[in-house]
């Protein structure tokens, strides 16, 4: 490695490190989502025409994850409008080789399956309806997992604890060494108490990090990358970034 380079890549860390200690600018972190959440800010960006219901700082960091693992497969749950499993298969695509996007979600409405479906990216999208935790849906994608060397999980349907805990039970053992399984809305732990998640059945002590905590604390294969929470500041799953190490 170039010394220039070198040195380039030491400053960054540094200072990512030095920012995700300072709790002020963690605070406003928080402070901005709390703030912007029932102006459903996360809703105002798209991909390639999808919307991606997602903050741009987690699908960077996203997109920095892809390009240094190479995943050959990644395992989505929750598709919604379908912007981030076109992303991630737009990744894929710049990669090259025979990468695979496979997207979960217990209801993919006629009119989001229609426009996935008619998408450029579709080549390396593959959709299953159903629950991500029925033994027929795991079951298909073990097969496809079967086929593939480095796997990539995202967890990003229901986001009850006890859901988000199955999904991490069933599919984390999917996930390859040096590959992350994503937990998003891990934040949820983190709003203010009083919030009002309206007709949603989670909430504080309900939620992805319960479930990620429950999960860590019985399993050593994984590791929380808080360089990327510090980095990012802003974001919808902290301490949902979890990387296998064995």
């Amino acid at each position: 490695m170039h010394p220039e380079v070198k040195k380039f890549l030491e400053e960054k860390n540094k200072n990512i490190e030095v920012q995700g200690k300072n709790e002020e600018l963690v605070s406003l972190g928080l402070k901005f989502l709390a703030d912007t959440a029932s102006l459903k800010y996360s809703y105002n960006f798209t991909w390639m025409g999808r919307p991606i219901i997602a903050l741009p700082q987690d699908m960077l960091a996203m997109q920095e994850i892809i390009w240094e693992t190479k995943p050959d497969l990644i395992i989505e749950t929750g598709v919604a409008h379908g912007g981030s499993i076109v992303y991630y298969a737009s990744l894929l695509e710049l990669i090259g080789g025979d990468g695979l996007v496979l997207g979960i979600d217990i209801d993919i409405r006629k009119y989001n399956r229609d426009l996935i479906e008619s998408h450029p990216m579709m080549n390396r999208i593959k959709l299953l309806e159903g629950s991500s935790v029925s033994e027929d849906i795991f079951s298909q994608v073990e097969e496809i997992a079967s086929k593939k060397k480095r796997i990539m999980v995202c967890l990003d349907s229901n986001h009850t604890h006890d859901h988000v805990l199955q999904e991490l039970e069933l599919y984390a053992k999917l996930t390859s060494v040096d590959c992350y399984c994503v937990v998003f809305d891990t934040v949820v732990e983190d709003m203010p108490k009083d919030w009002d998640w309206g007709i949603r059945n989670w909430g504080v002590g309900n939620n992805p990090k319960t479930a990620v905590r429950d999960f860590l604390s019985r399993n050593d294969d994984f590791i929380v990358d808080k360089m990327i929470d510090s980095k990012l500041l802003i974001s919808v799953a902290p301490d949902g970034y979890l990387k296998r190490i064995s």
